[in-house]
């Protein structure tokens, strides 16, 4: 593994960019964008898919299985028993055994239920399900996570399909300083440069579905996606320069004939 590996439970990735597979025109078009973004992990909402189909409808064919690894997402769940169910329901059918989990606890926002979160994270742990978590970007949330289980913590940037951008930048940071495991920020995602702030910020990766999935062009957009994280990654290890409140001569004099 390299130095600036990005590593969830023993995994290794390529690319810290996760993208999903919704919301799509066509399967043809998903393709299309999963090879432009270099995403080597994509998401599956497990209640969304006819896991016994197979055959040109079905989306699990239209994913390249041999270059990306499938990210059962437990979408749509109110409660920790229907995720815990729901996760079961994807490993019984050969999805795998990793689980992006999602207990929902406000229809308007979507915002995550923290209490049923909890509930689910700590009961699918104990079954051997590597667990990343769909949370708010509440740094005490993010804590008891870890402490439950969860090998990756994913609070969100706004909420999912917003656009909005990374809307509390020190809550990701302070995250980011809490936890162990890799911080990915997951939701509100709108364009390239909300993908950078999240890298710059020092998110170990980005999981995005709408921003990709209904721009005006998708394959597009996935490969800016590709290069922002790349770039914000790349920036965030070299070192941005202090903010200061006065100007900072490019060219200081010193030196310089006459002074």
């Amino acid at each position: 593994m390299g130095s600036d590996s990005f590593v969830i439970a023993g995994r290794e990735l390529r690319s810290r960019l996760i993208v999903g597979t919704g919301k799509y025109p066509s399967f043809q078009v998903m393709r299309e964008a999963h090879e432009a973004s270099g995403a080597d992990m994509v998401t599956v909402a497990v209640r969304r898919v006819d896991l016994k189909a197979r055959g040109p409808e079905n989306l699990l064919d239209h994913i390249d299985s041999k270059k990306i690894f499938v990210l059962p997402n437990t979408a749509a769940c109110y409660t920790a028993d229907d995720a815990v169910r729901t996760a079961r329901l994807g490993r019984e059918a050969g999805l795998s055994h990793w689980v992006k989990l999602e207990v929902i606890g406000d229809e308007k926002t979507l915002y995550p239920d923290i209490e049923g979160l909890l509930a689910a994270t700590r009961a699918l742990v104990r079954e051997g399900f590597v667990v990343l978590p769909y949370t708010t970007d509440d740094v005490v949330a993010a804590k008891k996570l870890e402490d439950a289980g969860a090998a990756a913590v994913m609070p969100l940037g706004a909420p999912i399909g917003s656009g909005l951008g990374i809307q509390n930048r020190i809550n990701i940071q302070l995250i980011k300083e809490a936890v162990k495991v890799p911080v990915i920020v997951d939701a509100g995602v709108g364009t390239a440069s909300d993908a950078t702030v999240a890298m710059e910020l020092g998110a170990d990766g980005v999981l995005m579905n709408t921003a990709i999935a209904l721009a005006k062009e998708p394959v597009r957009m996935a490969g800016a996606m590709r290069k922002a994280v790349e770039a914000g990654r790349d920036a965030f290890l070299a070192g941005r320069i202090p903010r200061k409140m006065y100007a900072t001569a490019s060219s200081p004099l010193e030196g310089v004939i006459g002074h």
